[in-house]
C-alpha cells in the first residue's frame, strides 16, 4: 500500500482538455495512428523529470499491457487490481504486466508474457498495435506501455497471489480531460512534495504510474 489514502487528499486542479473526438475511439483509427505517430510529446511532470536525470543505471526494466477491448457498446481499457499483500503497488489498479526478465526477447514480450501469468489472457487474443514511450515510477521501474486490441470474447483467469479484480472502464472516459485530476502530498524528506494525476471511475480509484500512462496515452491519440 501507498504510505498516505491518495483518495482523500484534495484536487488541486482539472486538466480540462476537451474529450477525445468519437471518430477516433474505434480500432481502425487506432491502429493508423500507432502505424503513423504524429508529432508530439510526452507530458513530464517536476517526479518524472527528477526520475530521467537519476535514471542512469538505476531503473529494472518492465513492461506493461494496455488492453484495449473491442466492445460493441464501445471501447473499453482492462484493468487489474492488484493484491494488498504484493511488495510494490500493493492494492492499486495497474495494467497488466510486470519486470522483465533475460529470457524476455522485448518488451512487447514482457508485456504479454505477464499478460498471461496475471490474468490469463493467451497472447493470440492480444493484437499489438504499438507501444508509448517509457514511463519511470517512484519504485524504480522503466516501464514500456504496450497497447493492444482484445477482441471479444475472451476468458480471463485472475492468479491470486497478484491479482485481486479484473475490470474494465470506457476508454471515452479516460480520454476526456475533464476526468483528469492533479492531486498533491507532502511526504516526508528527502521525497517532499509529490503532485501525480487521478481517473476516479465508480468505486475505482486510478492513480500514480498507471494514470500517468494513460495520460500521455491521451496526450498521443489528440496530437
Amino acid at each position: 500500500m501507498a504510505s498516505f489514502d491518495p483518495a482523500i487528499l484534495p484536487v488541486d486542479a482539472v486538466a480540462g482538455e476537451g474529450a477525445l473526438e468519437p471518430a477516433r475511439l474505434n480500432a481502425d483509427w487506432l491502429r493508423r495512428r500507432f502505424a503513423d505517430p504524429p508529432r508530439w510529446e510526452p507530458e513530464h511532470s517536476g517526479d518524472q523529470i527528477v526520475r530521467m536525470a537519476e535514471a542512469q543505471g538505476r531503473f529494472r526494466q518492465a513492461a506493461v499491457l494496455m488492453p484495449i477491448v473491442l466492445r460493441p457498446e464501445g471501447l473499453t481499457v482492462l484493468f487489474t487490481q492488484r493484491t494488498d499483500d504484493l511488495k510494490d503497488h500493493a492494492g492499486q489498479i495497474s495494467f497488466p504486466g510486470g519486470r522483465r526478465e533475460d529470457f524476455d526477447s522485448s518488451a512487447i514480450d514482457t508485456a504479454l508474457r505477464e499478460t498471461e501469468e496475471e490474468i490469463g489472457l493467451a497472447r493470440s487474443h492480444v493484437e499489438v498495435i504499438g507501444s508509448l514511450p517509457d514511463y519511470l515510477t517512484g519504485t524504480g521501474y522503466r516501464v514500456t506501455p504496450v497497447a493492444g486490441l482484445i477482441e471479444p470474447p475472451f476468458d480471463t483467469v485472475a492468479d491470486p497471489r497478484e491479482v485481486a479484480e479484473i475490470f474494465e472502464v470506457p476508454l471515452a472516459f479516460l480520454m476526456d480531460g475533464a476526468n483528469h485530476e492533479r492531486r498533491s502530498v507532502d511526504l516526508p524528506p528527502p521525497v517532499g512534495r509529490r503532485s501525480f494525476y487521478t481517473m476516479p471511475y465508480r468505486h475505482y480509484f486510478i492513480w500514480g504510474a498507471t494514470a500517468g500512462m494513460l495520460r500521455n496515452l491521451f496526450h498521443f491519440l489528440r496530437g
